[in-house]
């Protein structure tokens, strides 16, 4: 039986060493906004466990994913998806990870080969010097994202079917990637589908 250490979706590391990188922020992952400081503070409880338990069911069930809403707003800086209120799962991951930074919990981005690739985070827990997935996509149209603290009950939005080459990717990011962030770059506001973003790293 597998342990509280081992996770469904294989192993995780961070791509820097430095843990101050997942604190940081950017023009992505823009947590000095006065919006995002504002509802970082309203989400705060009274521990780690709970503030970021609020913060991700904040983000999966009221900033809605764009292909749930049928309006596609193209936001991807966590600003911007605070202010739409919806984005494709790679600006809910950033929203994610701005929030959570701006409580002072270590975080970063996951991705996920499906048909395009898909986004998520990981949060790192200093009591048990782990990294753990979460999913904030949205829970319709068969997604299932929940909380987990350990690597062993992660349970993110979609199973990976090894049929299609589907399959979680290792690394968890400080940063978007280049790659990724050129491609959401080309996104056209209104316009569906996900034509615009890279099918792996």
């Amino acid at each position: 039986m597998a342990g509280m250490d081992t996770s469904p979706h294989g192993p995780l590391a961070p791509a820097s060493a430095d843990p101050a990188d997942y604190l940081a922020a950017d023009d992505v992952i823009d947590h000095g906004h006065p919006a995002i400081r504002a509802l970082a503070a309203e989400l705060r409880r009274d521990t780690a466990e709970e503030t970021a338990r609020a913060t991700f069911e904040y983000v999966r069930d009221e900033i809605s994913h764009s292909f749930d809403a049928g309006e596609w707003s193209c936001a991807y800086r966590a600003s911007d998806v605070l202010a739409h209120r919806n984005a494709i799962c790679h600006g809910k991951s950033h929203l994610l990870a701005a929030l959570l930074r701006a409580q002072g919990i270590p975080a970063g981005l996951c991705y996920q080969k499906l048909e395009v690739l898909h986004g998520l985070n990981a949060v790192y827990w200093p009591e048990t010097g782990q990294w753990v997935r979460l999913d904030a996509r949205g829970n319709n149209h068969g997604a299932d994202g929940r909380f987990a603290t350990v690597p062993a009950e992660e349970r993110l939005a979609w199973a990976n079917d090894p049929d299609k080459d589907q399959y979680h990717y290792p690394t968890v990011y400080p940063a978007t990637p280049p790659v990724l962030l050129a491609g959401l770059a080309e996104a056209k506001v209104g316009t569906e589908g996900y034509g615009y973003l890279p099918s792996e790293l």
